[in-house]
């Protein structure tokens, strides 16, 4: 009694007379003998006390306080009580006393809300209603394990999900409907109020759910998209879930064609090949130029006007971006050796530098006056091969300028020439099509040609002209020679490539069966080329992303040759589930991994299981940060084969995209003692540095391009992760990723890990006569800009806010979504992580995301200040 007496001594007066009000209700509701109509009171009067305190609660209410006590004995009158409204009340008012007072597990709360009077639940506060929610969700998972009914709760759950969505509480209620598996009750609480932050809450869960569920919240967050007709958020879902039909549909039920215009923006950023026809798009003038912007055909003027605005036009060198104070002695120690290797690697730089401008001081013929046919004779054989090639990624996206330049080195009687030239026109035909589809028609020629330099050419621009296009054409072309056993096996492998270009997520059966018939032909000495390796991966392309949809080819792979079945696995799982976060499929590449292998050739596979965890691990940012800390220890505790595919791991998951971490541990093993690894994490400073111009790479990169003069293959590799670090004089980015990290983009994905496969082995591929597959990187290659044009697509410039990204997904209110912006006119250069805003109120965006081109349109609300 001494400490009742403290207690209540410690009271205020207000909270002495509560307390007393409750108890004396207690008496009354309890008591045997009493009176009906003084109970009813009682109860309604302790109701009303407990709903007064709960409606804002920010700490245990005092009512809760008082009646901790006697919760017991309620419990115990309910019981005895008859059937009645009496019986119901005690029942709502010991559901919410619950709240404090149930033991855990018991689910007191929600048994008593179930026999209680259903009535309105948003009197008893939010914290009642989060209560209730976490007992739903216990309560469902134990009767789904029981199998036993569990629609007696659905009522309850409607309730819960039309206050929460009323409230601001859209993440609340899909995570109950989610746990309850009836996410359908969402689409009734719709409206033009909450359907954006459910829909963005809906896809931002995406990452974190298992199949079949994320495909099901992709598809309800579209329908509501397509009810509140935002459109171009519900296409960027379509494209998400790789559904045509979706985004045919879109065309048909829209009818802005400005709208439209802004699709075509959308699917040419994607990589779609997409065909409009009457039904989506009447006007046949407006088809055909909505068709020219599916095409790309105005990417490359988009591009030269960025790089006008910027003031970026005029051609750089080399030596421009090499820029080293030499110590004289050691530059031209070297040079007299291996200067045709050192032309080689100027060859590629000043195709990154210039890629896209139409010029430069190397090939061009505006330059120097025929200079191109002087430094073509500056290199060596198979090197022309590049060097020819590197005109169409100067001429990148323009096809009718790159075409006319290219042509003449047709006539040339040197192979290597010939095949440089085939290569030129894929690369200029990448991502762009056209009409009169002059690629098909100039390399399919040259497939028959006797001559397998002639013959890679031709595949290799194939692949890249039509990647992702699923051109059948192409497969009738293609087909016969992964089954023609006279074939060189570098033909059939850059022939695999090539269909898993073309059919880049497509599970397209015939290349499928092709591959495989081709991979079991293989003689056991072809193990040893280190171009097989190519084989598996064309195979894995055709699956990218498509999940469980591998598994029967996976099936197959098991009766493989030894030799590399295990790649196969490794490859196809990683291809399968790239850009899909799988947190299981991570670990069973990281068990491979930490494998530690007695036989000298079994290792091959454990390189591509370390570029797996790196191509699906690197869709969200947890994700992403996990694998970086995994990649650290396999690089600490992993075998030296397995080391050495961990800098271009690395590469991948950052890619375009400097994080200071990922620098510093790539610059430490840019000084490693195995040369390997020592070239896999100069390639990848390249990489994470691509189109940024970032300032301390490139400081790195001159301190090592001086440390490492005298070994001409790493002074090569130095080379080229300078030209990719000033891709496009920084105007360029190779991220897959786009649409603020929502969509990935499977060709330019295909291109990196393609071209990551083959720096598995350096030294045969890319410091061997294959360097030209460093070209494969054109097929991930995007102006990184924000491009604003008006209703007749003319550019339009507007000040827009330029930032960082604030994640506001499940925050309350409408907090800002950029921070540290600054206020530019468009167009402007979107770095890695930055989001745009407009600054104007003159003129609405046709799409919420702003990157690449962006229609605008003028807002008919908008006042002008007098």
């Amino acid at each position: 009694m001494e400490i009742d007496r403290n207690s209540s001594e410690d009271l205020s007066d207000e909270d002495v007379a509560l307390k007393q009000r409750l108890e004396l209700c207690v008496e009354r509701v309890v008591e045997d003998n009493s009176n009906p109509g003084i109970q009813k009171v009682a109860l309604e009067r302790m109701m009303h006390e407990i709903r007064t305190s709960t409606s804002s609660m920010t700490s245990v209410p005092e009512p809760l306080k008082f009646l901790r006590p006697h919760y017991g004995t309620l419990k115990s009158y309910y019981e005895t009580m008859g059937d009645s409204d009496q019986k119901k009340n005690l029942a709502d008012t010991l559901s919410v006393l619950a709240l404090t007072m149930s033991a855990q597990g018991e689910r007191e709360s929600l048994k008593y809300r179930l026999l209680g009077s259903q009535g309105d639940i948003a009197s008893w506060g939010h914290a009642y209603v989060r209560n209730l929610m976490k007992e739903i969700q216990e309560e469902y998972a134990d009767k789904t394990l029981q199998q036993t009914e569990i629609n007696y709760m659905m009522v309850l759950v409607r309730q819960i999900v039309a206050f929460l969505m009323k409230h601001n509480g859209e993440p609340e209620a899909v995570d109950l409907l989610l746990e309850v598996e009836d996410l359908d009750l969402l689409r009734d609480h719709i409206d033009s109020t909450n359907y954006k932050r459910t829909c963005l809450y809906l896809s931002s869960s995406v990452s974190y759910l298992p199949g079949p569920d994320d495909r099901l919240v992709l598809d309800l967050a579209h329908s509501i998209y397509v009810k509140s007709k935002e459109y171009p958020s519900a296409l960027r879902i379509a494209l998400f879930l790789g559904n045509l039909q979706y985004v045919k549909d879109l065309f048909t039920s829209c009818d802005d064609l400005l709208q439209k215009k802004q699709f075509c923006y959308i699917l040419a950023r994607h990589g779609v090949d997409f065909v409009l026809d009457e039904n989506m798009v009447a006007n046949d003038d407006e088809r055909e130029v909505m068709q020219d912007i599916i095409n790309n055909a105005k990417l490359s003027e988009g591009y030269l006007n960025l790089a006008r605005d910027i003031q970026v036009m005029a051609p750089k060198s080399p030596e421009d971006v090499y820029r080293v104070p030499q110590i004289e002695g050691q530059a031209s120690g070297g040079a007299t050796i291996v200067s045709a290797r050192q032309n080689l690697a100027a060859t590629f730089v000043n195709a990154f530098v210039n890629a896209g401008f139409g010029q430069d001081k190397f090939m061009t013929e505006s330059s120097n006056g025929g200079s191109s046919g002087s430094w073509l004779f500056k290199n060596k054989e198979h090197g022309k091969v590049s060097v020819v090639g590197s005109l169409g990624m100067i001429k990148l996206w323009d096809i009718d300028s790159g075409l006319s330049q290219i042509d003449k080195y047709f006539h040339s009687t040197d192979f290597h020439v010939i095949a440089g030239a085939l290569l030129g026109v894929g690369i200029v035909n990448c991502h762009v099509s056209s009409k009169c589809d002059p690629a098909l028609a100039l390399l399919c020629d040259y497939l028959k040609n006797e001559n397998p330099t002639i013959r890679i050419g031709a595949i290799m621009g194939l692949g890249l002209a039509y990647a992702g296009s699923q051109n059948e054409q192409i497969l009738e072309t293609l087909c016969p020679i992964l089954v023609d056993t006279k074939s060189p096996v570098d033909v059939i492998a850059f022939t695999a490539i090539s269909l898993g270009l073309v059919f880049v997520g497509s599970c397209n059966e015939e290349v499928a069966q092709s591959i495989i018939f081709s991979l079991m032909d293989r003689e056991e000495s072809d193990w040893v080329e280190p171009l097989t390796r190519f084989l598996p991966l064309g195979l894995g392309l055709l699956y990218l992303g498509k999940q469980e949809r591998v598994e029967a080819t996976a099936e197959v792979t098991k009766t493989f040759n030894e030799k590399i079945r295990k790649y196969c696995d490794m490859t196809l799982l990683s291809c399968a589930y790239a850009g899909t976060g799988n947190v299981l499929k991570v670990q069973n590449l990281l068990g491979h991994c930490a494998h530690h292998l007695e036989k000298e050739n079994d290792e091959k596979h454990q390189g591509a299981a370390v570029l797996g965890i790196a191509m699906i691990s690197m869709a969200e940012e947890l994700g992403l940060e996990m694998a970086i800390r995994s990649l650290e220890h396999v690089l600490q505790y992993g075998e030296q084969n397995t080391r050495q595919a961990v800098p271009l791991a690395l590469g991948l998951l950052c890619i375009s995209n400097p994080k200071v971490n990922v620098m510093d541990t790539l610059s430490r093993l840019s000084h490693d003692s195995d040369t390997e690894v020592v070239m896999a994490a100069i390639i990848s400073l390249g990489l994470i540095g691509a189109g940024t111009n970032n300032a301390r790479i490139a400081g790195m990169l001159r301190d090592l391009s001086n440390y490492y003069y005298k070994q001409a293959d790493i002074l090569f590799c130095v080379r080229i992760a300078q030209g990719l670090v000033h891709l496009g004089k920084g105007l360029l980015t190779i991220d897959p990723y786009h649409s603020e990290r929502f969509l990935v983009s499977p060709t330019a994905l295909a291109g990196i890990v393609t071209l990551l496969h083959a720096c598995l082995d350096m030294k045969s591929i890319i410091l061997g006569k294959y360097h030209y597959v460093l070209y494969f990187i054109v097929l991930a290659m995007q102006p990184r800009m924000l491009m604003t044009v008006d209703e007749d697509l003319k550019p339009l410039a507007v000040p827009v806010r330029v930032g960082k990204v604030v994640d506001v997904v499940g925050q309350a209110g409408r907090p800002k979504s950029i921070t540290g912006f600054q206020t530019h006119s468009t167009p402007v250069l979107l770095a890695a992580g930055d989001r745009a805003e407009l600054a104007t109120e003159n003129y609405v965006p046709l799409t919420p995301v702003l990157e690449g081109f962006v229609i605008l349109k003028r807002n008919p609300e908008y006042m002008e200040d007098d």
